[in-house]
């Protein structure tokens, strides 16, 4: 039998993890190696099946008999796939770690794989910065992309992590019910308006074992949905053409651009239903607004000079 958890290092705060998994047999076995491999372990992992009839369940039951602070949770199976499904599986990971005394919460995805300090890293964030609410890293899938912070700001954290402090994921109320999906971006917004920091810290980087968002779509079909989220949690139209430009010098060229702008505008054609309220989706347009005149004013120079220091950990 494995080792209980090792107590935290000093100072650093105590955490547990919950796990949405469907169907992810092809590569849960990386996730659970990861986590077991941590320097810093969580209380408790909580590993919620929701619904899976692949042979995930029977993955995880077998690292959890040898490992007893991981816990399988078993949904009922569902025929739909949904976003609003991982945030109830979210809810029914929470449920169990009532009496646990932690201070940090994390939401895994099934898919995901890390260096052994990777937990460390961020806690390590969360100790320095008592306004920090929610932090991350960036990671890489099979396009071998990373996101380039001169574009992407920094407090964008990707649901693949995104770890809480306790009390932020507590007055925010978890995750939305949201079945079009941008979950974490409705968590990260919500958590900036209530006055918490959210922020993607560069100095460690996690694997995506598969391209993102391409669980049951392909890669231009995943961006058109990306595009009709973009416009659910109220990107301004500016800022998504600014968006839809940069990402057509992305493979496959003009293409993955198109795709997100077209998402967008047939959700905002179509009348689709808003994610967030009014006063939220006014938030979003202001942050977005300010990074992009913040974006504008910067020299070439000066964003090179910021992008090496992120890239090397210094800035984030």
């Amino acid at each position: 039998m494995t080792d209980s958890p090792q107590t935290n290092a000093p100072n650093l705060s105590p955490y547990v993890l919950i796990t949405p998994a469907r169907d992810e047999a092809r590569f849960i076995e990386s996730t659970l190696r990861s986590v077991i491999a941590q320097t810093v372990r969580p209380l408790k992992w909580a590993i919620v099946s929701d619904g899976s009839t692949d042979g995930t369940d029977e993955i995880v039951s077998r690292y959890a008999a040898e490992n007893p602070w991981i816990e399988l949770v078993r949904m009922p199976e569902r025929r739909e796939r949904h976003f609003a499904g991982k945030a109830l599986a979210v809810r029914a990971g929470v449920e169990r770690m009532l009496g646990i005394p932690y201070e940090v919460i994390a939401s895994l995805d099934a898919d995901m794989s890390f260096e052994p300090d990777y937990f460390a890293y961020l806690l390590g964030k969360l100790l320095l910065d008592p306004g920090l609410g929610v932090v991350g890293t960036p990671y890489r899938d099979d396009t071998a992309e990373i996101y380039d912070y001169r574009f992407v700001s920094p407090d964008h954290v990707s649901g693949a992590c995104q770890v809480f402090r306790r009390g932020c994921f507590e007055e925010i109320g978890g995750y939305a019910l949201s079945k079009g999906g941008a979950i974490d971006s409705i968590a990260t917004l919500t958590a900036r308006s209530k006055g918490w920091k959210t922020q993607t810290f560069t100095g460690k980087v996690a694997r995506h074992q598969r391209v993102i968002g391409t669980a049951e779509n392909d890669p231009l079909k995943s961006r058109f949905i990306l595009g009709k989220r973009d416009w659910m949690i109220g990107n301004s139209a500016l800022w998504q053409i600014c968006r839809g430009l940069y990402q057509m010098t992305k493979r496959p060229y003009v293409l993955r651009g198109a795709a997100i702008l077209a998402g967008y505008l047939w959700a905002a054609c179509s009348g689709v239903e808003r994610a967030v309220p009014r006063e939220l989706r006014a938030f979003r347009r202001k942050e977005q607004m300010e990074r992009l005149w913040h974006f504008l004013r910067r020299s070439p120079s000066s964003s090179r000079r910021d992008q090496q220091a992120r890239t090397s950990g210094v800035v984030g």
